[in-house]
């Protein structure tokens, strides 16, 4: 089995908890998501502010314009330092994604993605992930990095 893994560090000049409350609103995925995905949140589970057990679906079209139906579950939640998703149903056959905000000494904060996944078995699921899956991820997850540093400022690393 050939797992894939994306990591992500960014500092950003806010507050953790003004993180946290961002970052924890299933609306706001949008915000941070380019255009061409067509991300659009169908339903989510429980209240607006994300919490353990809570199940979002999505329309998404990650690839070629190819529309998937993608659920997830939230399966751990510690405000306000981390939660997990993890796919439920969707593109992937394997999608676990943790979120790290992490308080500096300073007042910042560390925030971290760091996504394991796996696509199609064997030659033609490697191939693809070399050839198209990695490339549209680090291009999602490039602009993600741009529009949270110029909603939150982005801070210098120390250290």
């Amino acid at each position: 089995m050939s797992l894939h893994h994306l990591y992500r560090r960014q500092t950003l000049a806010t507050t953790i908890d003004k993180a946290w409350e961002f970052f924890t609103q299933p609306e706001n995925l949008k915000l941070i998501t380019p255009a061409f995905m067509s991300f659009d949140i169908q339903s989510f589970s429980g209240p607006r502010s994300l919490h353990g057990g809570q199940i979002i679906t999505y329309k998404v079209k990650p690839f070629f314009g190819i529309p998937f139906s993608w659920v997830t579950e939230v399966t751990h939640a510690e405000e306000p330092h981390f939660f997990v998703d993890e796919q439920r149903f969707g593109p992937f056959l394997f999608w676990h994604h943790k979120h790290y905000l992490e308080e500096t000494p300073d007042g910042n904060v560390v925030m971290i993605d760091s996504v394991h996944y796996k696509v199609f078995y064997g030659f033609v699921g490697s191939l693809l992930d070399r050839l198209i899956v990695q490339q549209r991820l680090d291009l999602i997850f490039d602009y993600r990095t741009r529009v949270i540093a110029e909603m939150f400022g982005a801070a210098e690393e120390r250290g």
